[in-house]
Order: C-alpha cells, then structure tokens, then sequence
C-alpha cells in the first residue's frame, strides 16, 4: 500500500487516508508513506507513526528520485514486499472493502495486471457545484460519467485508486517522471496512461480492469471547485496527453479520448441543454463548462505537440529494481519527459 505526500497542510488527510487503509477487511501487508522532498513533514510523519514501523503496519521513507508524484510511486514500488502494490491518493479515504474488491478482480489469473477502482468526489462545498460537469470529474481525480460500470476491461486506470501486480513493474518499469504532478505548482497527469499502455505493450495478453465496488472518497478543496482551477487543469491534461501520445503514438495514446469526445462529451451537453429547456439554468453553465473544457484541453495537446516536436521524450533504462527494508531504492526504470 503506497500513499504519497507532499504538504503538511494535508496533515488531517493523511491521516484519515492511513486510518482508512488500516480498517480495510482485507489487511495489506504494510502502508508505505513516501514524503516528497519536505524534510519537516518526513521528521513529523517518522514521529507520529514509530510505533507502527516498529509493528510493520506503516513506514515513512523520503522519495528517492527527482520531486514529484511518479518518482515518489516509484520509490515506494522499490521498497514494497507485496505481490500486488496499491496506491491511494494522499486526500482520499477507502471503503472498508477497497482492497478485497481489488484482490476478489485479480482472482487466480495472472493475465490480470492493474486493477483499479471508483473514484467519489467528497466537495468541499458539501455538494457539487451546478456548473460542474460530471462528464469532467477527472479534473479533481475522480471517475467521470462515460466511465462503463462494474467490472470491466479497461486501457488504463487512474492512479490515485489502483493497483498493480508486482511482475508489472518488473516487467515495465515504473512511472514516468516529467509527466506526473508536482505538488500543486504543475496540475499533470497521465503517467498511470503512459505506464499501461507501456506495460500492454511488453505483455500484448495483459488484461486492465475496473471494478466499481473498489471505492475511494477523494477530497475537493473548495479552490479546485472554481472555474479558473478547472481551466488550468483541463490545459494540463492536454500537455499531458501530448507526451503520452509522443511516447507511445497517438493511435494509442488518444483511443480512449476519441470516444470520449465524440460520444461522452456530446451526450453531456444534450443532457446540459435538456436540463435548460426544463428550466434548470445550470443546465447552461454546465454545457458551457463541457464546451469550454474540450477546447481548452484541445488547445493544450496542441501546443503540446508543438513544444515535444523532434522526440522530447526518452526512456533511460530497465524495470526498477526492487530493495529490501531500509535500503535505498534503485531507481532505474525512470522515464523522462519534459514540456
């Protein structure tokens, strides 16, 4: 089980991410906290849980590669002692079955690779925003409308809810760092898109799935609420989508997102117009978002494309090398990638 953290400010959510973990049905065998270059929240989380290293249940180890979310998974991948390694969003809580659910999907076929989960947006707000679309909640880490319900084949899962069999990694390698976000100061994403097409590509039989029943509750800070966040992160995922789709080919690196623009998104907007012609001004606004959304993201694949022209993206070496407890992971399945 790997939570990464980055912020003190997250202190109570944290918290609750690692309490979620430890009343799971089906007990993992440790809780790896790996702390991304902040040497105040590394000394306070190695105080708070010592009684729980010293048990096993829960270890504290600083990330070992460059900053950001995909070193710091990667890191934590190094050290895990699991045949299957999770990982849980550090603003998130699980249901008590999260990870039974996972391991009742992988039952006893090992073509199954990655499974993943249901990502519930917890608003801040205490509701949904009337302008925010459904159809966009990938925009605060959660499942989105169009996303097929129960237990399904999929061409990636998202990573604040998943998890991996071991033999992936070793096969693979890990998450491609330069994609990833880093902090709250570059809202990217898309390493876990990079990381299963790459690892469908070295096992052509691996199967990806979702289970629906595998729950998450993830946090919505009222700033990632408000229009001007929804843009950014929309741009973001643009860029993103470009260094996927350098790094693997765009047949590969946009087929889920031709779908979803010619079919999820206009659906969205009849149903937004609908809502308007029974007298629900929302209704508008959210068209209006869904609209806006697709061009913006649009609009950052574009320059994207523009800025990574002539192959800015390199693989530098083999699958991670996996380390015993308390030693220094090796890192050497990184990809690099730069905007």
């Amino acid at each position: 089980m790997v939570i990464c953290v980055y912020t003190e400010e997250r202190w109570a959510e944290i918290r609750a991410a690692v309490d979620s973990v430890a009343r799971q049905s089906l007990p993992a065998l440790e809780t790896l906290l790996v702390v991304d270059h902040n040497p105040a929240l590394l000394a306070r989380l190695t105080e708070e849980y010592a009684a729980h290293r010293a048990r096993g249940e829960v270890r504290v180890l600083a990330n070992a590669g460059p900053r950001g979310l995909s070193a710091g998974r990667n890191t934590g991948i190094a050290v895990a002692r699991g045949e299957f390694v999770a990982f849980l969003d550090d603003d998130a809580v699980a249901e008590p079955e999260w990870l039974r659910r996972f391991d009742e999907a992988y039952g006893d076929d090992p073509r199954i690779l990655a499974v993943g989960g249901r990502t519930v947006p917890a608003w801040a707000s205490g509701g949904r925003p009337g302008w925010f679309p459904e159809e966009f909640d990938w925009v605060v880490g959660c499942t989105y409308r169009g996303v097929p319900e129960g237990l399904v084949r999929v061409r990636n899962v998202l990573g604040g809810n998943a998890s991996f069999r071991r033999t992936a990694f070793d096969t693979a390698g890990g998450f491609a760092t330069g994609i990833g976000r880093d902090g709250d100061r570059r809202p990217l994403g898309c390493e876990e898109t990079e990381l299963c097409i790459r690892l469908t590509e070295a096992v052509p039989d691996a199967v990806l799935l979702v289970d629906d029943r595998a729950v998450i509750h993830h946090r919505v800070p009222a700033a990632r609420e408000r229009f001007a966040y929804f843009r950014t992160r929309t741009y973001a995922e643009g860029l993103s989508k470009a260094l996927v789709s350098r790094s693997v080919g765009a047949d590969k690196g946009l087929a889920s997102e031709r779908r979803y623009t010619t079919r999820v998104l206009p659906a969205g907007i009849a149903r937004a117009l609908r809502d308007t012609a029974r007298g629900r001004p929302a209704g508008l606004l959210r068209a209006g978002a869904i609209a806006a959304g697709a061009v913006t993201t649009a609009t950052g694949y574009l320059v994207g494309r523009y800025r990574t022209r002539g192959g800015a993206v390199s693989f530098t070496s083999g699958p991670i090398e996996r380390t015993g407890p308390g030693a220094r992971p090796e890192l050497r399945g990184r990809w690099e990638a730069a905007v």
